[in-house]
């Protein structure tokens, strides 16, 4: 075991003997300590943490936030379910043009039409996942890419949703709590995204601890014996993909509600593989490992803008050197790390 690893479980360790040592009062103030920092970020903005051509209060609602979120979407699915999604760019997209659509077409405002939003990307979860997940392994995830693929061509191709122009004069959520969203402000965004993002980790932690969390864990270590014991593996693996469709949509209508036009090319595959890799750089299955992963990963190419193209070299080489040093991720699950412990 390398000195990095030795180092990470130490501190893990360390910090989880102070959590089971502490009462209520404790954690809660440690929540709410570490919530508020999270809020504050966008207050902090200084020449460290900025970046060379966006402000970081840019920066910190796309694609930092952004990223997370998705993230732990995509994370139920491939972390704790075991189902490599390589179309997850999709849900993103059916949110984001559900929220233009009904934006240009209907009278409905952004909180209104949210739950279109997040219902389309659903549906579209088990519109795939009905047949797909039937399949596995290489199989599933071929199915998947052709998906993500098909729903940007189908933006392409449809007059009716602005073709491959897209769609412009998206409104924006009106304002709440005296909070005002506009193009040039993005960090009433940040807020909004930050509070769905802790609501959706809430909901993935309940769920995690409850039958459909242990199904789900049950399925990614071994789906024939999970069906053997009585597992419902097509109903689980489904609830997967709907959930993560549901958590997409939710980014793809706040991305649009702020950036205010959409376009087909804003939904390439390039951008599942990125939120992919952030699952897997953080720490598949762990939701606080997936979120590190995608802060980092979203952060880093931004911070070296001034290099140009080469800090897509650069950004290449430490993804290679961080996953040799860390194959599981910089936060593993738990249970994989201390089965590792006893290994060695």
């Amino acid at each position: 075991m390398t000195k990095t690893t030795k180092s990470s479980l130490n501190l893990r360790t360390k910090f989880g003997d102070w959590w089971e040592g502490a009462n209520a009062a404790q954690r809660t103030i440690f929540r709410v300590v570490l919530i508020g920092l999270f809020f504050a970020l966008p207050m902090l903005n200084n020449p460290i943490i900025d970046t060379p051509e966006t402000s970081f209060d840019s920066v910190l609602f796309y694609p930092l936030i952004m990223f997370s979120l998705m993230a732990v979407g995509l994370n139920v699915v491939v972390g704790k379910s075991g189902i490599l999604d390589l179309g997850y760019v999709a849900f993103f997209a059916i949110g984001a043009y559900t929220q233009a659509v009904f934006s240009n077409r209907t009278s409905l405002n952004f909180w209104e039409t949210l739950p279109f939003a997040m219902g389309f990307a659903m549906l579209a979860g088990v519109i795939l996942g009905l047949p797909a997940l039937r399949l596995r392994g290489d199989y599933l995830a071929i199915i998947t890419l052709g998906f993500g693929e098909i729903v940007r061509i189908v933006a392409v191709n449809t007059e009716a949703i602005g073709g491959s122009s897209g769609l412009t004069d998206i409104e924006g959520p009106t304002a709440i709590f005296g909070m005002e969203f506009t193009v040039n402000d993005p960090r009433p965004y940040y807020w909004l995204t930050l509070t769905m993002l802790l609501l959706v980790i809430w909901g993935v932690i309940r769920l995690s601890h409850r039958k459909p969390g242990r199904a789900w864990e049950a399925i990614r270590e071994d789906e024939d014996v999970a069906e053997f014991m009585g597992v419902a593996t097509l109903k689980y693996k489904l609830w997967a993909f709907i959930i993560g469709g549901a958590v997409g949509g939710l980014a793809g209508a706040v991305y649009a509600s702020q950036i205010r036009s959409i376009q087909p090319e804003l939904f390439t595959l390039n951008l599942s593989i990125m939120i992919l890799a952030c699952v897997v750089f953080g720490g598949m299955g762990n939701i606080w490992g997936v979120i590190v992963g995608a802060v980092i990963l979203g952060y880093i190419p931004e911070k070296l803008r001034f290099l140009s193209d080469y800090r897509i070299v650069f950004f290449g080489l430490l993804m290679v050197v961080m996953m040799n040093i860390r194959p599981n991720g910089l936060l593993p699950r738990q249970k994989r790390e201390k089965f590792q412990e006893k290994s060695k």
